[in-house]
C-alpha cells in the first residue's frame, strides 16, 4: 500500500482509468499513510476519512457503469486550510475560526472536486497564512520530514510535508510572498506560482488587485502541471482571470531546451544575503543547464524598488483584511499580523501610489530583461530549513533579519515582478536538508517555465530522494 502512495498523480490516474486500481484502494492507502506518518509531522488536519471513503465508493461506482471519468478521477487530496471547503472545517490557522465549517467551496476547490478529486481533509498553515513557517495556535507546528526539528516552510507547509511523505499526490496552495515556493524548497517537492489571473480567485475581497495567487504543488513538475490544467482558466466571478483554458498544461512537458538562454544569480544581483549552502546549489544548477545545452550566464535584472513595493502593498492588503479585527480581536492575533496590519493603517495614498509605480517599473525592467534571456534561475529561499522553534531565522549570512518578512526577499521580489516562478528540487545541504531552485520566466510564460523545470528535474532526479520518515511504521 505504501507503494501506491508514491506513484505520481498521472500514474494513479492511468491505473484508475484502466481499473487496475480502485478509488477505494487509493484512498485507503493514503489514509493509512496519514495514520502512520502524520502524528510525527502534523501536516494534515481536520481529516474526513469516512467522507473520503464514501466519495471513493461513488467514484468506483461511476467507473463500473462506464461513465466518462474526469481528469483527476479518484485522486485524494487534502486542501490548504485557507481554502474554504464545503462541509469540512476551515480554520485559517486562527482560533477565531477554529469551528468554522463553510457551506460552499471556493473556486479552486470547486474546480478540483469537479475534476474528480476526493477530499481527505485540510493541510496545516500559519495563522491566516502570514509567514513562511507553518505553526498556529489551533493545530501547532508542521515539522519538516527531512528533519523533524526543522521548519517545513509556509504558508503551504502542511501541503509540502504531506506531499513529501506520500500522504497525497497533489496539493492546492497559494502564494503571496513565497507560500507555494518556500515550503516546496524546504520539503523537496514542486511548487508553482503562476502568472496572476492564470488561476482565478473567488471569493476575493480585492478582486481587481492583489499580489497573491493560488497554484499547484506536487512531487513532480508534470503532476503540478496536471493540477494546473484543472485550476487554470477563465471564470466570470474573477475580473482578473486570463482567458486561456488550462488544457495546454495537461499534455507532455518535453521540449528541446538546447540553446535557451538561462541567466542565473545566487543572490539576486547582490541585493539579498544568502547562506552559502543555498548559493552553492544555485550555481550547481546553472551548470546542469549548461550541461543540457543551454547558454547559462550569470546575470540578474535590477530589483530596485521591489522591497518597498511588496511591503507597502502587502501592508495595505493586511489593513483591508485585518484592520477591523484589531478593534475586536487584537489579543487573538499573532504579533506579526498585528504589526503588519498597523504598518498598513499608517500608509498614505501617496505611499500606495508610489508602490504601484515601483511595481510597474519593475515589471518593465523584467520585460526588457527577458528579451535578452529566456529564463532566470534564483534561490527560492535564502536559507535551508531552519529551527522549527523559531518564528523566522534571525540572521542570514551575517545579516540580521529585523522582521518576519526579511528572510523571504528572494521569493517576494519575484512576486512583485509578476513573473511565473517554479520551485523545483535541486540539491541537499551537507547536513541532508533540501534546497530548491527558483525558475522564473517572462510574464504569462507559465508553460515554458514548467517545461524547463521538467527538463531539469529529469536530468537531476533530486526529487526522487524521499525523507526517511516517509517509511516509518
Amino acid at each position: 500500500m505504501t507503494g501506491i502512495c508514491f506513484r505520481t498523480a498521472r500514474e494513479l490516474r492511468a491505473a484508475l482509468g484502466a481499473r487496475d486500481l480502485s478509488a477505494r484502494e487509493v484512498v485507503r492507502a493514503h489514509l493509512e499513510q496519514i495514520e502512520r506518518i502524520n502524528p510525527g509531522v502534523n501536516a494534515v488536519v481536520s481529516l474526513v476519512a469516512e467522507r473520503a471513503l464514501a466519495e471513493a465508493a461513488g467514484a468506483d461506482e461511476r467507473a463500473a457503469h462506464g461513465e466518462d471519468l474526469p481528469p483527476l478521477h479518484g485522486i485524494p487530496v487534502a486542501h490548504k486550510d485557507t481554502h474554504e471547503t464545503a462541509g469540512i472545517r476551515t480554520t485559517f490557522g486562527s482560533p477565531l475560526h477554529a469551528d468554522h465549517v463553510p457551506r460552499r467551496d471556493e473556486l479552486v476547490i470547486e474546480r478540483m472536486r469537479a475534476a474528480g478529486v476526493i477530499s481527505l481533509g485540510k493541510t496545516n498553515v500559519p495563522e491566516f497564512a502570514a509567514g513562511s513557517h507553518t505553526f498556529n495556535p489551533v493545530f501547532g507546528a508542521t515539522r519538516n520530514p527531512y528533519d523533524l526539528g526543522k521548519s517545513a516552510g509556509g504558508s503551504s507547509g502542511g501541503a509540502a510535508a504531506a506531499l513529501a511523505t506520500g500522504m497525497h499526490p497533489l496539493a492546492d496552495g497559494s502564494d503571496l510572498g513565497g507560500s507555494l515556493r518556500n515550503p516546496a524548497s524546504f520539503c523537496n517537492v514542486v511548487g508553482f506560482r503562476p502568472s496572476l489571473g492564470r488561476v482565478p480567485s473567488w471569493p476575493a475581497q480585492l478582486g481587481w488587485t492583489g499580489l497573491s495567487t493560488a497554484g499547484p504543488m506536487a512531487r513532480t513538475v508534470a503532476d503540478a502541471a496536471l493540477l494546473l490544467s484543472v485550476l487554470a482558466g477563465p471564470d466570470p466571478r474573477s475580473p482578473m482571470a486570463l482567458d486561456e483554458p488550462g488544457a495546454a498544461f495537461a499534455g507532455p512537458l518535453e521540449r528541446d531546451i538546447r540553446g535557451l538562454r538561462v541567466a542565473w544569480s545566487p543572490d539576486l544581483g547582490g541585493t539579498v544575503p544568502v547562506e552559502p549552502d543555498v548559493a552553492d546549489v544555485v550555481e550547481a544548477s546553472a551548470k546542469v543547464f549548461a550541461g543540457l545545452g543551454c547558454v547559462a550566464e550569470r546575470a540578474c535584472p535590477d530589483f530596485a524598488g521591489a522591497d518597498e513595493a511588496f511591503r507597502v502593498l502587502r501592508a495595505w492588503q493586511f489593513a483591508v483584511r485585518f484592520g477591523p479585527l484589531l478593534e475586536t480581536s487584537r489579543d487573538r492575533l499573532k504579533d506579526s499580523i498585528v504589526w503588519n496590519t498597523e504598518e498598513g493603517l499608517r500608509l498614505s495614498a501617496a505611499d500606495v501610489g508610489r508602490a504601484e509605480v515601483l511595481r510597474t517599473e519593475l515589471f518593465h525592467r523584467f520585460r526588457e530583461f527577458f528579451t535578452r534571456y529566456d529564463f532566470l534561475l534564483l534561490p527560492v529561499s535564502q536559507v535551508p530549513p531552519f529551527d522549527g522553534e523559531l518564528e523566522y531565522p534571525a540572521r542570514i549570512a551575517g545579516t540580521d533579519m529585523e522582521t518576519y518578512l526579511d528572510w523571504m526577499r528572494s521569493a517576494y521580489f519575484v512576486t512583485v515582478s509578476g513573473s511565473p516562478a517554479l520551485s523545483v528540487p535541486a540539491g541537499f545541504t551537507p547536513g541532508g536538508l533540501p534546497v530548491g531552485v527558483q525558475i522564473v520566466g517572462p510574464h504569462r510564460a507559465d508553460l515554458a517555465v514548467l517545461q524547463l523545470g521538467h527538463a531539469f528535474e529529469q536530468a537531476t532526479q533530486v526529487a526522487r530522494r524521499r525523507p526517511p520518515v516517509a517509511h516509518f511504521r
